[in-house]
């Protein structure tokens, strides 16, 4: 059988490979094509003309997509004059991509073609038979699959090596801090820039060899040169690559357990951040050890790769996995557990110390003055004497209350609103420097109607809002509203001549086409007036706020990029249009400054920006924004997206770094003008190291202190957010003592949140973080060490632990007053004082206070007399004070009706000194109740004008001698009279004088009747619209307001005297 199937496989093997070709050339002509020549032709016009177009076509189509992305970014920042900046950016982004793709691809390539160039010839036996069919299949796919696996790991590997273009820039741009670490004695820059950049070159090399390990162990095995049956084997090439790599990766990873040494400083703790007893004791001598090990072991595989034994790799490999076994994992442990728990308070207080050290340093803390503040807990008569410079700034306008009512009187329009909300600043106003709530009128495109809402109309027509609204924070109208000191549209005020127009703001449309030729007719409307044609006024942008839109390239990208083909076939656009886009103030500094973090909100100001009486002020606003690190050691980490949550500001902010930090400084000021758009950076800390290294990368970008005019500096003001980090971080850390610190006797914690102005949630979605804690709140204040009142931010403490205790615990105060010289930060700014209450002597914390005003029956009466079914009653913030050798508690109480015209106005004020507490209407009487009827206390007065200015000109301060009573007045004055009726009831028993009982019974029952009834005529007024033209009481000043006219502005007066 054998025999005769030998001469059959003879013929068969020129069968097999002599014919490969000679079947086809038949088969040609048989095609109804009509041959190889037509068939030629047919292939050829897969790729003719319209092939040839439509790929042009593609391909010119893929290059505009592109460049609507591209190079409107590169528009946008060369009219911010920044292209500086993302060209930086993108360099450093395209340099370490390249780097890292040629460098893993190239390495991964010469690996791979290293181990095929030594393959092993072929071998008998079912194993290799099984390789040469591998070898077959893949032989004509090899040079592809090297070239692809290399590629793709190098693009992946470039991609994220990209990423890290911020810690690659910072190294070789890194400026010296000046002070060394406990531990190393090493300048706290090695471990902000050094060590994340050796870091990073440790992991990425060590990737590329692990890459290029496996690779070669891949393809050796795959050709023949590494077996492992009958017994393993490797050729001496491939046994050379894979000992030298390996060598390698193992001193990357001694290099790796070297400087997981110096990375313990900066490590997160469970309680403690940095090195601890066991780690300095215990693993940083491991990690010594274990990177002496490594290297010993890459020896070893060096020797291996010539000697051809591997014996001691494999004993080395062995000795360092026990060895991080036991000496880096079980030896830590149990110095922990047999030496530390036992003797814990001893053992770290060296390190704790270093930790409170170093936390206090980096977030600005070092300086804080701690004062022990015995407060007094009675009332006296004429106590608040001596402190008329903190009661005559007591700010009774809530801006979170007070928005809807600046809403519903000053809007003008629908198409206006104030959603960014009021902020709270201080102006000059004659000779007196007073606190102001100041909001910004913006353009409100919910508020057109559906047939308003054209393409033309919302991106061409209504393009900007107008003006400014500021009203006093210590004075309001007899009817409980605001008193204006600038309003209306357009301007009417003190303010003096601005920039009225508010092109960029936190709620302005997605972008606006702007701007014509000189002597176009305007398009864009301006404000409403009466008076005018139309009944409003139209006006042409003519600043430099947003790239062209005059040419059909820009057209077509911008359409593109925007989804929307009306701003290509649009006849509204013209040689002079420019697009306005990214408006939002917090993102044109974030896109300017990428290394910054970001304050979460903006405030607005109107400034003399050179201090040229000559030129008009302009409308900015100013962004607070930080340098951060998680890098600086021994310092605790803090979570930026917790620690700045509180009731107010429940979401964490768009441009707040996620991660935690553990060093922080308000080293920039940020100013954005409002009408064109443009963007200041000024160095605001001039120490700061990690500033002037991003300085040394954008040289020019920030510019210095002494360009700030003198009327910008004014209205500069300690930020929020550093405020509430280190608050947060003053709950601990007000204890200095490492041994105290250890023990946790006094922690304290935030006091939670008494306004009924929000619902605050138990916790911020996503974090965890609780976001009922009170804000803090800025108000003009002296502390008992400062020797005149400033503008300051403060916030209050309660006992921490499981007691829900709510007695005060600490009043944290900053001085937030900048000064008013040009360039030149005042000397005092920034200090913090710290009034830390004995646990021997109750205050009451605000939970106390907010309990002992519900508790209070004639509070609680008069309160539910104000909170009838039809109205509402809003308490405000509630304001602590050190004053009178205690702490003074100020709350203002809004009614509100429920109408959806309704809004608040400002009816009474509740007061707190120790166990006193004080209702009535005005913030006065309400002290002379806490303080045994005169406290002396110096406050604002009254605004003469009830809000309809003109027909009440000539009413005094106390409403006029012969003048009707409005309903306010009224209510306020049965208020009154029913707590002085109450008062003497309780005065006629106490003495047993039934007879003088009954008529104050008598009186308290004439008092609730009368009470009610102005109460029912305000809440019948309340819930009108306030466009209606009321003759007198509050109707005035809401038909005024709403009225929109650019003359006869409602509620102005000048301030009390």
């Amino acid at each position: 059988m054998s025999e005769f199937s030998m001469p059959r496989f003879e013929p068969e093997e020129p069968r097999r490979f002599e014919p490969p070709k000679p079947p086809r050339p038949p088969r040609f002509p048989r095609r109804p094509s009509g041959g190889g020549e037509g068939q030629g032709k047919t292939g050829r016009q897969g790729f003719g003309p319209g092939s040839i177009t439509i790929a042009i076509l593609l391909a010119i189509g893929l290059v505009i997509y592109a460049a609507s992305s591209i190079w409107t970014e590169i528009l946008w920042f060369r009219q911010m004059q920044s292209t500086r900046v993302l060209l930086t950016q993108w360099f450093a982004h395209a340099g370490l991509f390249l780097i890292g793709l040629v460098l893993v691809a190239a390495m991964l390539i010469l690996t791979l073609k290293y181990a095929y160039k030594h393959r092993a010839a072929s071998t008998r036996g079912e194993a290799s038979a099984s390789l040469r069919e591998y070898q077959r299949a893949f032989e004509p796919v090899r040079r592809v699959g090297f070239w692809g696996a290399a590629l793709f790991f190098g693009f992946t590997n470039g991609a994220n090596l990209a990423t890290e273009w911020q810690t690659v820039l910072q190294f070789v741009n890194r400026t010296s801090f000046g002070k060394a670490d406990p531990q190393f004695g090493l300048d706290i820059s090695f471990f902000v820039f050094t060590l994340p950049l050796l870091q990073l070159l440790v992991s990425f090399l060590l990737k590329i060899t692990v890459l290029c390990l496996i690779a070669s162990l891949v393809v050796s095995y795959l050709y023949g040169t590494i077996r492992m049956t009958p017994r393993p084997h490797a050729s001496k090439p491939a046994r050379l690559q894979a000992g030298l790599l390996t060598a390698f990766s193992s001193l990357l990873i001694g290099a790796r357990y070297w400087l997981g040494r110096y990375a313990l400083l900066t490590q997160r703790g469970s309680s403690i951040d940095g090195a601890l007893y066991s780690d300095i004791k215990a693993t940083l001598p491991a990690h010594s050890i274990l990177a002496v090990i490594s290297v010993l072991v890459a020896v070893l595989f060096v020797v291996a790769a010539f000697k051809g034994t591997w014996r001691l790799p494999v004993i080395g490999v062995s000795v360092t996995i026990v060895s991080a076994l036991v000496i880096g994992g079980m030896y830590p442990a149990l110095i922990q557990q047999f030496r530390v728990t036992p003797n814990e308070r001893a053992l770290e207080s060296e390190y704790i110390q270093h930790n409170i050290d170093a936390t206090l340093e980096a977030y600005g803390l070092a300086d804080l003055e701690y004062t022990n503040y015995d407060a007094a807990t009675t009332a006296q008569p004429g106590q608040l004497r001596e402190d008329s410079e903190s009661t005559s700034q007591i700010r009774l306008l809530d801006p979170q209350v007070i928005t809807r009512t600046v809403q519903q009187l000053q809007q003008s329009r629908p198409y206006y609103g104030f959603d960014s909300g009021m902020k709270v600043d201080r102006y000059t106003i004659g000779d007196e420097r007073r606190d102001t709530v100041i909001a910004v009128r913006e353009i409100n495109l919910a508020g057109l109607s559906a047939e308003q809402r054209t393409w033309v109309n919302m991106h061409t027509v209504y393009t900007h809002g107008y003006g400014v609204v500021a009203a006093y924070g210590n004075t309001l109208t007899r009817d409980g509203l605001p008193s204006y000191w600038e309003q209306s549209v357009p301007s009417v005020g003190e303010m003096g001549d601005y920039e009225e127009r508010v092109y960029f703001s936190p709620d302005a449309p997605t972008y606006s086409i702007v701007g014509a030729p000189e002597g176009s007719e305007p398009q864009e409307l301006d404000y409403p007036d009466d008076n005018a044609n139309g009944g409003q006024v139209a006006t042409t942008f003519t600043g430099d706020g947003g790239p062209s839109v005059g040419n059909m390239w820009n057209k077509l990208l911008y359409s593109i990029k925007f989804g929307s083909t009306d701003i290509f076939f649009s006849s509204q656009t013209n040689s002079a249009s420019q697009i306005l886009y990214n408006r939002d103030p917090l993102d044109r500094v974030a896109k300017v400054a990428p290394f910054l973090t970001l304050e979460q909100e903006a405030y607005p100001a109107v400034v003399d920006m050179d201090d040229d009486p000559a030129t008009p002020k302009r409308l900015v606003w100013i962004v607070d924004a930080y340098t951060t690190t998680d890098s600086y050691p021994y310092s605790q980490h803090e979570s930026l997206s917790e620690t700045t949550v509180d009731s107010q500001s429940s979401e964490v902010g768009e441009y707040v770094r996620s991660e935690s930090v553990n060093y922080i400084r308000n080293s920039v000021k940020a100013v954005v003008d409002a009408y064109d758009g443009s963007v200041h950076l000024f160095q605001w800390d001039q120490e700061d190291p990690i500033l002037q290294t991003w300085m040394k990368i954008y040289p020019e970008r920030v510019e210095p202190l002494s360009q700030i005019s003198g009327d910008l500096m004014s209205h500069m003001r300690y930020p929020e957010d550093l405020f509430k980090v280190q608050r947060e971080l003053l709950t601990s850390y007000h204890v200095k003592n490492a041994s105290d610190f250890y023990a946790g006797g006094d922690r304290w914690r935030l006091a939670e949140e008494t306004s009924t102005v929000v619902t605050p949630s138990p916790e911020l979605k996503g974090t965890g973080a609780p976001a009922s804690a009170q804000p803090p709140y800025y108000l003009t204040m002296q502390m008992p060490t400062q020797e005149t009142a400033e503008f300051s931010l403060t916030s209050v403490f309660v006992p921490g632990g499981e007691s829900k205790r709510e007695a005060m615990a600490g009043f944290l105060a900053v001085d937030s007053e900048t000064g008013n010289e040009a360039g030149k930060i005042r000397e005092g700014y920034g200090k913090l004082r710290l009034l830390a209450l004995p646990s021997s002597t109750t205050v009451p914390g605000p939970g106390q206070v907010q309990n002992a005003y519900d508790s209070n029956e004639t509070i609680a009466r008069q309160l539910n007399l104000l909170n009838q079914a039809d109205s509402q009653v809003i308490r405000g913030n509630l304001l602590t004070l050190p004053v009178g050798g205690g702490l003074l508690y100020v709350q203002p109480v809004y009614v509100q009706g429920t109408g959806s015209a309704s809004y608040p106005v400002l009816r009474s004020v509740l007061t707190a000194f120790g166990n006193q507490v004080g209702f009535a209407p005005t913030l006065e009487e309400s002290l002379d109740q806490t303080f045994g009827g005169d406290s002396q206390a110096t406050v604002a007065g009254t605004d003469a004008a009830s809000g309809a200015e003109g027909t009440n000109s000539g009413e005094g301060g106390e409403g006029g001698a012969g003048a009707p009573l409005s309903a306010q007045e009224r209510l306020s004055q049965a208020l009154a009279n029913a707590s002085a009726a109450m008062q003497a009831g309780k005065s006629a028993l106490s003495s047993g004088d039934w007879a003088a009982y009954g008529e104050s019974q008598k009186a308290l029952d004439a008092a609730l009747e009368a009470a009610l009834a102005a109460e029912e005529e305000l809440s019948g007024g309340a819930a009108s619209s306030p466009a209606g033209s009321g003759t007198s009481g509050a109707g005035s000043p809401a038909g005024n307001g709403a009225s929109g006219s650019g003359s006869g502005a409602p509620g102005t007066a000048a301030p009390a005297s």
